[in-house]
């Protein structure tokens, strides 16, 4: 009769251990369920920062508009510039004149013009190179 009790009680016990095995799978299924919501967070946090479309390549996507901004701005005041340096050459006979006698060297009559070489500036300066004396 003891074996009848103990099977008695055994039976009238398993749907408490079934709840409790139930509860700590549940706990289980729960906490790996955080942590893989986590890391996941934590990869798309990353991808979001670093990626290739994140913040830091967007960072140096405004600083190289900012650049190109910049570069566009000098290229228009230069642009302008040659723009009123074409006008001057074809409605200003004195601006035609001047380009004509610097760039082509060409003069009035009387006038003389001294080009120097270009090497000029080279010999008028000092030989300055040490050379170790030849010992006797």
């Amino acid at each position: 009769m003891g074996t009848v009790q103990s099977k008695s009680k055994l039976t009238a016990q398993l749907p408490a251990l079934a709840g409790a095995a139930k509860e700590r799978v549940y706990l289980w299924r729960r906490r790996g369920a955080t942590i893989a919501t986590g890391a996941l967070a934590l990869v798309m946090a990353y991808g979001v920062i670093f990626g290739h479309n994140g913040l830091t390549a967007f960072a140096h996507k405004r600083e190289e508009a900012q650049s190109l901004q910049q570069q566009m701005q000098q290229l228009q005041k230069e642009n302008d510039r040659l723009y009123e340096h074409v006008d001057r050459l074809q409605n200003d006979p004195s601006a035609i004149e001047h380009e004509a006698r610097e760039e082509l060297h060409y003069t009035r009559a009387g006038e003389v013009i001294y080009t120097l070489p270009e090497g000029s500036t080279d010999s008028a300066k000092p030989n300055t190179s040490k050379t170790p004396a030849s010992k006797p």
